[in-house]
Order: C-alpha cells, then structure tokens, then sequence
C-alpha cells in the first residue's frame, strides 16, 4: 500500500522492495514539475492610471478602418474624433488631463474622415495625418496645444487617387513620410521640397501594414492579397514575398535587429494566430502559435530594448506580452494584463516620454469608445531601489536624425543616434520644421485665373476640383443666408418706418 499524502509537497515515498523506476523517471526528485525561464521582465505587470490623470469626455471615431486613431509624444497626444462634414482630430497637452470640454479647439482641415496620424519622431509638434479626401497633411501645433480651431496645414500633399489609410515617418531620416492609398501604391513624399519622390507600386490590393527595421533601410508590408512582402524603399524592389494562404496576415512588424518578423493574422480555423518569419527566407514561418478564438484584430506592439513583444485585442481588454529570443523556443510567455473595458486602439509613448524613476518600461494609452476615455496604462519592472536601472534602460534611439533626405535619397544607411534615458530623456528636440515655399504662377484674363482652372486630367485632379467647388458652394451658401437674413431686417425695419405714428 501507498502511504497516505501527507502536507508536505515532497514526493511519496516507494516502498523498500522497489526501487525508483528508470522507465517513467518516477522517483527523481522534481522532474514533474516545469521548467521556468529565467527572465528580468517575467513580473512586469500593468498599471491603469487613477482616473484624474485620464482624459475623458473625448468623442472618439465610431470610424471602423483598423487604425488606433491615436498618437502620443512626449508633450502631445491626438485623437482621430467623430465628426460631421470632413475629418478632424484633437491634440491635448499631456498635462491637460481630466474632462475635455465639448468645445475644445480641434485640427480640421479635412474634408473626408481621418485615417491615420502619426507625430514626427524628431519634431514633436509635427504631425502628419491622412484622410478619405485622398490627401495627406502636415501640420504644426503651437506651444501649449490649440487656442482655436486649426484649418490651414503647413502642407497638402496630393498624390494618391483614392483615399489613404496609412502614414509612417522614416525611422532615421528627417521628413522623409510615407503614405500607403487605397490605389495601392506607397509614395515616399520628400517634405523638404513638398513633393512625392518615390512611388512603390508592387501590391495588387489595400495594404494594411507598414514597418521598418531599425535603420529604415528595408519596409515590410501586409496586403489583403494575403501577401508580406519585404521591400527596398527607394527602388521599391521585392526582396522577399510570402503567400500566406493557411495564416492570413493582418498586421507586420519587425523585431530589431534580430532579422526576423512577426505577423498577427488568422489561422484557417479563423482562431487568431502569431507567426515568426526570418526576413531573409519567408518561406515558411519559423513558428506559428494560436492564440484565442475572438474575431478582434490583434495588434503587435515590439520594445527593441527590453525584447519583449505586446499583443492586444481590438474589441477585448487584454494585453498579453512576451519575451522574443534569437534561439528556440524564440517565443516565452510572461503574462497579461486584462481589463474588463473593450479597446478601440493602442498609442505608445516612445522611450524618452516614459518615467524611468518608476521603472516604466511601456507605456500605452488607451481608447474606451463607450466612456469617451483615454486611459494611460504603464508596464513596470517591479524594483525595490529607487536609483536608474540601467539593466532595463540601455542607450534608445533619440530625437536627433541621423541623415538628411537627401543622404537618404541618395543611397545612404545609418542606424538610429542613441541616447541614454539617464540624463537625456528630458532634452526636448532642437530642430524646426521648415515648409517649402512654392511659388503659385497665375495667368490671368479677364478676372479668371487660367492656370487654377485648368480641367482636370486625372481622378486625383477631379477630387481636388469637387472638394474646392463644394467648400465654394457652401461658402457661398452661407454668405446668402446672411444676406437674406440682413433683407429681412431691413424690410421689418421699412414696414415699422411706414406704421410709425409720425408717417400718420
């Protein structure tokens, strides 16, 4: 008979007669038990922000592109906003938290709703944004954010025909912007002269994604022709293609300096999945991992520094990250942060914007559509010391370009300038952005200004036309509505002119 399990956790004891099996290994001590990863990061956990450091009363987009519809810097944050009548969004300071007022000045230039924006990593007050009108806009936010509503952008890049759905600054080089259509073609947009320099025209249908490597000198990109693709930005040559029929990829992102990529998309059981790729041979994923059987897009979130690798569920509340290694398993489960509240999209503060003194390693700012909140959630490295942890803040790319468009344009690579979160991440970006002056030649004749009216050759010139004429209409529209208003007054005051007892 086998003794009787007593409180101790060791093992029963085999009777005397019989020794330890060698077949199954019962008997060696612990061998049932599994075997941990050590690991810095495996107690990292998610701290919601207190309430009043949140930003609430925000009318958020119901817009159902699969965008985040955020952005955030170390002074600004911006949300793509519901609207009528064209697109807008609303840049807040970051110490501005609390209730927003209704009436709070947005950015609303655009004529169709705002797909995408994303802030200038060396200009903090930059930030491009691109819309259903086919456009892409840069724009500058004054010191302090908005005092009034902001209509003119420094500049208006018209290049796409159909409408764009995402934006994505160059890693490394200074206003070098890319903009993929729903023509599905990406131009590469030089903002120092203001014009397009590059088109990349190798996809057959939407592109969903767009991610560099860390010195911009390759992009990745996902289709809806069930395609990732790496590229050569400036000759827009397909370095490497995978048809992904049996994991159907939705978003991309690159890991470092690892060579390797991760897909999030759906499995042919539409269970939502993971895939690791080798950048240099997509033939086949290194490994493919399930996750969970929800329909929400998951969103894949890379730390270069720590390693770790954030996954989040559009439609869920859940975060769960990893650890990413250059050897097998490649893929360690840490843990997952769960909130009851369902999310619309994720803004990251990058590493210079993060409070190191509470060992903030991430730094998430959350969209609550059905509160019309913005709740901040940090990732922190439980530590019982005060001072700098090195260990977890190694040398960061910082706010400084390491080439000029033109460097860039011309053939050259160059890592990211680091800079070191200890005595840095404070000192705020020197440089100015600078719009290019076009000069605007003009032939008129009898008042008409021939050159501005030029008939449209293309769908793109078209779009441009009837989006000047319908803001004229309405112009127009308004100024005879205050002058039929201005006749009435008049007419009432003639009519009691006419009754006066003096005119008796």
């Amino acid at each position: 008979m086998w003794p009787e399990a007593g409180p101790s956790r060791a093992s029963p004891a085999l009777p005397p007669c019989q020794p330890p099996c060698t077949e199954c290994g019962f008997g060696e001590q612990m061998s049932w038990r599994p075997q941990y990863r050590s690991s810095k990061f495996r107690n990292v956990y998610g701290k919601v922000a207190n309430r009043e450091h949140c930003f609430d009363g925000i009318p958020i987009t119901k817009n159902v592109h699969d965008n985040h519809f955020c952005a955030v810097n170390a002074r600004f944050l911006a949300i793509v906003t519901e609207s009528a009548g064209g697109g807008s969004f609303l840049v807040i300071p970051l110490e501005q938290t609390g209730r927003i007022e209704p009436n709070y000045p947005k950015v609303c230039g655009h004529q169709g709703n705002v797909l995408d924006i994303k802030w200038n990593p060396f200009i903090d007050n930059i930030i491009a944004s691109c819309s259903e009108d086919t456009s892409v806009r840069i724009w500058e936010i004054p010191e302090g954010g908005l005092k009034r509503n902001m209509t003119e952008a420094l500049l208006e890049l018209h290049g796409h025909s159909r409408r764009v759905g995402l934006v994505e600054w160059h890693p490394t080089t200074n206003n070098i912007l890319f903009s993929a259509g729903y023509d599905y073609k990406v131009l590469i947009w030089n903002l120092d002269v203001g014009e397009p320099v590059k088109m990349i025209d190798c996809h057959s249908d939407v592109i969903l994604c767009m991610s560099f490597n860390t010195d911009g000198s390759l992009l990745t990109t996902t289709c809806k022709d069930k395609k990732l693709r790496v590229i050569e930005p400036r000759s827009g040559r397909v370095l490497q293609e995978a048809n992904c029929k049996n994991h159907r990829v939705n978003r991309v992102v690159f890991l470092g300096n690892m060579k390797r990529l991760l897909t999030t998309g759906v499995s042919r059981w539409n269970t939502r999945q993971i895939a690791l790729w080798d950048q240099e041979d997509l033939s086949m994923p290194l490994i493919e991992e399930e996750i969970d059987g929800l329909s929400g897009l998951l969103f894949p979130f890379y730390d270069a520094d720590t390693h770790m690798l954030y996954l989040a569920g559009k439609g869920d509340g859940n975060i769960r990250y990893y650890e990413i290694s250059t050897e097998k398993p490649y893929l360690s489960y840490l843990m997952e942060f769960r909130s009851p509240a369902p999310q619309k999209g994720l803004g990251v503060m990058p590493k210079h914007g993060l409070d190191v003194s509470a060992c903030e390693v991430f730094r998430f700012y959350k969209l609550v559509t059905l509160k019309g909140l913005i709740e901040p959630i940090s990732m922190i490295v439980p530590r019982r010391s005060d001072s700098y942890q090195e260990d977890i803040y190694p040398m960061t790319p910082g706010t400084e370009p390491a080439l000029t468009p033109d460097e860039w344009l011309g053939g050259i690579d160059r890592d990211p300038v680091l800079m070191s979160l200890k005595e840095g991440y404070k000192k705020s970006s020197k440089m100015v952005f600078k719009a290019p002056i076009k000069e605007k030649k003009s032939v008129v004749v009898n008042g008409i200004d021939l050159l501005e009216n030029v008939p449209p050759r293309t769908e793109n010139e078209l779009l441009r036309m009837f989006f000047r004429q319908q803001d004229e209409i309405r112009r127009l529209k308004e100024e005879l509505a205050q002058k039929d208003i201005r006749i009435r007054q008049l007419q009432l005051e003639l009519k009691n002119l006419r009754n006066s007892p003096k005119n008796c």
